[in-house]
């Protein structure tokens, strides 16, 4: 695939643009949802490269060439205006190779340590998110220049993302085990001072939104950054025209498929999936 080249231009505000959102698994899904409310004309194509999944087991330079390969064959096959990358790991880490190679336009998805240094009151914010983005520079980097006047707690969970994907499938995790992930968030200075904003790093979170506020330690402002990225989409497509086309059906296309159930299927359906389809590509082959 050396020297491959793909194109594609931004489609006029009047036409129907194809949106492709692409994830490791299943946490995209709350980045879709966001981006369906904001163009609900578009046409949509859920990506999930579960043959990979997680990320953040992969080597960064393993992760990088597997990356680019499954997308140089989802524009190919699907030719859309504009891929939305839905997954921390990936964005932060792959996005510059992925424009760099190819012209299709790129949204990603950056840990919201700037909105949480401004909601914050008492500079205590935690970022919650993979091991992976934890640990990345660029994470660090963020909270250097945006958050420089805050205590921010950085909370690696190697098994939330897991959990939100057993939980769409049907498969129910404990409230102790997700409270065990999430209980290093919430920090108690010395001044009696407590966290008051913890930041959704992992697209995957939000899943379990509801649980997280139920089991919270005492009530926090969660941030989900898929709105920001809702906006993002519109600035570089445009609202929806006024005489917008009935949207087609959306798909979701697996690079695995081992996790599909029934319970999988009709979660993906009550989130306007009709049609889920297998393009196999074994992490083998990268």
């Amino acid at each position: 695939m050396a020297g491959a080249t793909l194109s594609a231009t931004l489609p006029a505000q009047n036409s129907q643009p194809v949106i492709l959102v692409f994830d490791s698994g299943l946490g995209g899904l709350t980045v879709l949802e966001q981006v369906r409310r904001a163009r609900p004309d578009a046409a949509y194509v859920y990506a999930a490269d579960d043959a990979a999944f997680p990320y953040g087991a992969l080597t960064e330079d393993r992760l990088v060439a597997r990356v680019i390969a499954v997308m140089e064959r989802l524009l190919l096959r699907h030719a859309p205006d504009l891929v939305v990358i839905a997954c921390n790991t990936a964005s932060t880490l792959v996005l510059p190779a992925l424009r760099q190679r190819f012209v299709t336009p790129f949204v990603g998805v950056v840990p919201p340590i700037k909105p949480a240094a401004a909601l914050t009151r008492t500079r205590l914010i935690s970022l919650l998110a993979t091991p992976g983005t934890v640990a990345r520079a660029y994470t660090h980097d963020l909270v250097a220049n945006f958050a420089g006047d805050c205590a921010v707690t950085l909370v690696g969970s190697k098994n939330l993302a897991g959990y939100a994907e057993a939980e769409m499938a049907g498969e129910p995790v404990t409230d102790a085990a997700i409270l065990a992930e999430i209980a290093p968030c919430f920090v108690e200075g010395p001044d009696g001072a407590r966290t008051d904003v913890v930041c959704l790093s992992c697209t995957h979170y939000p899943l379990l939104l509801p649980r997280f506020e139920r089991l919270a330690p005492w009530p926090v402002t969660w941030i989900d950054p898929a709105p920001a990225i809702a906006r993002r989409v519109i600035q570089l497509l445009g609202e929806m025209p006024a005489h917008a086309l009935d949207a087609p059906p959306a798909c979701a296309v697996f690079t695995g498929g081992a996790g599909l159930n029934p319970a999988l299927g009709r979660s993906l359906e009550r989130r306007g999936l009709s049609e889920t389809v297998i393009e196999a590509m074994p992490l083998t082959l990268c």
